[in-house]
């Protein structure tokens, strides 16, 4: 399938601050690729490049084969961004905002086209209402509404479901699936690693600057070692002790008001029966234990090198 986007060696440094060190990817035309990374790992540094508003320090990078540095209108012409806040208008009603940008891109009916996005985005009722009552999640669909307006082959969703409630994430995860079911292009970042796992059919891993992982949800997880168990005890003073008699193993996990540790092992039954006895024999009682599957949330933290003090390497700059 042809590559909609591609990008090669993209670099951007700020106040002498290397924020991309050298950055490739190609997403697929039509699906939902999704870039995920930590706070600042340039996410947004990323996007804002791709969609003209930031200018790179080395590399190139294409979307519909225009060159995102030279032909930057074409650029635009092709695609829409709708970033961590929703940009409507509050003084506007839904309805004005949506025939105001119509009328901006030059669509020959806007107010037809308002109505059919106002439906679409089972906004009808409340087209007539300032913006500015609106809700977290209505302000939200009525952004990527705006954003569908002149038909872009790619849309740059930069963490779309930021501050909405579980009932609003999971209407905006069905409104991005259908728009990426009428041939869009969906360019996703999320601090929701289940939103990645949910919708992306291609996902790539950005840390301290660079790709250091790509591929499917299920490839990701494939990086990870095959035993990973979740130890349960009955008590606080138990888990402490654990935690530091396995303090040579991985932790992908510690749930403290649970009493719970997850660590990543060899996969072997010699292993296991090793750390049961290895707990026995220092007097912690293990009150249940179990292998787990992974999730990408896992692979994601065992790609990136997260450890069991929170401390991953990043940097502070997008």
């Amino acid at each position: 399938m042809k590559s909609i986007i591609s990008v090669s060696e993209l670099r951007k440094t700020y106040k002498e601050k290397e924020v991309l060190k050298g950055v490739s990817f190609d997403v697929k035309q039509g699906g939902i690729f999704a870039l995920l990374g930590s706070n600042g790992a340039g996410k947004t540094t990323t996007i804002n490049i791709l969609t003209t508003l930031a200018k790179a320090n080395g590399g190139t990078a294409k979307i519909c084969d225009f060159d995102c540095f030279t032909q930057q209108q074409k650029v635009k012409n092709v695609i829409s961004l709708t970033g961590q806040y929703a940009t409507v208008d509050g003084l506007l009603t839904g309805k004005e905002n949506l025939v105001l940008i119509g009328r901006l891109k030059g669509v020959k009916n806007p107010v037809k086209l308002a109505d059919e996005l106002l439906e679409r985005f089972n906004l009808t009722e409340d087209g007539a209402k300032l913006a500015s009552t609106y809700s977290g999640g209505m302000r939200r669909r009525l952004d990527i509404a705006m954003s569908l307006i002149g038909d872009p082959q790619v849309i740059f969703l930069d963490e779309p479901t930021t501050g909405l409630d579980p009932q609003n994430r999971l209407a905006m995860w069905e409104m991005v699936r259908e728009m990426a079911e009428s041939g869009i292009t969906i360019f996703l970042t999320t601090q929701y690693l289940e939103e990645a796992e949910s919708l992306a059919d291609d996902i790539a891993v950005l840390h301290e600057g660079k790709i250091v992982a790509h591929g499917t949800a299920d490839e990701l997880k494939e990086l990870l070692p095959k035993g990973m168990i979740k130890f349960s005890f009955s008590c606080h003073n138990s888990f402490e002790q654990a935690r530091q008699e396995l303090a040579d193993y991985a932790v992908v996990k510690e749930e403290t008001a649970d009493f719970g540790l997850s660590i990543l092992t060899n996969g072997e039954v010699d292993e296991l029966t090793n750390i049961l006895i290895r707990l026995k024999n220092v007097g912690i009682q293990v009150a249940n234990f179990e292998q787990l599957k992974p999730t990408l949330e896992d692979a994601f933290l065992n790609i990136i090198g997260y450890n069991k003090n929170g401390n991953n390497g990043g940097n502070n700059n997008e």
